[in-house]
């Protein structure tokens, strides 16, 4: 009798405490719900175009085709731009030897001959000099005229200019070129490198490269067509990143943290989630979009968070409706 008792008390102390646990097993559901949200596709695109003006020669790419980063896809024609490059290098080659004439200085040639109008100057200088001077002593003794030796006098003051030249133009010579005229040459022969730089930059501009890895989603244009600088040509959709625009309460706020790892649904996988990782909380509440479906009423204040997408396929499309997940991967909709 006593063994009985003591196995109905084991049986019922046993259910007392499968209750215990069961009710916390409850209270901790309530307390920490899975977090679901709802939001959308979001892959960034980009507006292809030239950084130069010209026509259009070819495209080679359609719609729908995949690129990758690097890749040719258009060139416009570029005859204009190759004759601005041989004008360019011209220029440079024409600075260049200009300035190589600058630093180098004058010939030897150039100073003996500069030399030997010095001598020639001091020559007659000389001479015209003592002219000069002889017709002062004749003066005196009333033998000339005051005509002759004021012309004797000219005569000399312009021998010593002539000299005077000469030697300011010898000295030029053996010195060399002054150097503001070194600086200007120099700055006219960088101005031809950068004009130069410019020309093949504009003719390296007249090919068209793919930005990133994407499929293209809009040809714009047709080659024959006169391009403006900047007009689209393309419109390419990145392959990576792939980003979730989502939002969430302020009460499951301290859930989204950044880097917290979450699961994608897709209706087109319901079995199969995506993975994907927090990158991004807005600091400020908004209004939650319209193109958001949730179970909430849709005037609560929310805050935007981008979810990015570490396995991301082709599948995934721009806008494409997403539920993202914050529980242990049981497929949404499952409790």
């Amino acid at each position: 009798m006593n063994s009985k008792k003591v196995i109905v008390t084991l049986i019922v102390i046993a259910v007392i405490l499968a209750a215990i646990f069961g009710s916390w097993k409850v209270y901790q559901s309530q307390q920490t719900p899975h977090l679901t949200l709802y939001g959308n596709v979001d892959i960034r695109s980009v507006n292809m175009s030239f950084r130069v003006a010209g026509r259009l020669a070819a495209l080679d790419v359609d719609e729908g085709d995949i690129i990758k980063s690097g890749e040719p896809v258009g060139l416009l024609d570029n005859a204009p731009f190759l004759i601005a490059v041989r004008q360019a290098q011209a220029n440079v080659d024409a600075a260049q030897a200009q300035y190589d004439l600058i630093i180098a200085g004058y010939r030897d040639e150039e100073i003996a001959q500069a030399a030997a109008q010095v001598d020639s100057a001091q020559s007659a200088y000389d001479y015209a000099q003592s002219f000069y001077q002889r017709q002062q002593g004749m003066w005196a003794t009333h033998a000339v005229s005051a005509n002759d030796l004021q012309n004797a006098r000219v005569a000399s003051e312009q021998a010593k200019a002539t000299l005077t030249a000469a030697k300011d133009k010898l000295r030029q010579y053996r010195s060399g070129n002054r150097p503001q005229e070194i600086t200007q040459a120099q700055a006219v022969l960088q101005q031809a490198n950068a004009e130069l730089a410019q020309a093949q930059l504009n003719l390296k501009d007249t090919t068209l490269l793919a930005p990133a890895d994407g499929t293209i989603l809009v040809r714009s244009v047709e080659p024959g067509t006169l391009l403006n600088a900047g007009s689209t040509v393309l419109t390419l959709a990145l392959t990576r990143p792939v980003w979730i625009r989502a939002y969430v309460s302020e009460a499951h706020l301290g859930q989204a943290q950044p880097g917290r790892e979450v699961l994608i649904y897709t209706d087109s996988r319901p079995d199969k989630p995506y993975r994907g990782k927090i990158g991004f909380v807005s600091p400020t509440a908004e209004f939650t979009p319209k193109t958001v479906e949730t179970p909430d009423l849709r005037t609560d204040l929310v805050y935007r968070l981008r979810v990015i997408v570490t396995d991301a396929d082709d599948i995934l499309r721009q806008g494409m409706p997403v539920t993202v997940t914050f529980d242990d991967g049981a497929p949404h909709g499952q409790q």
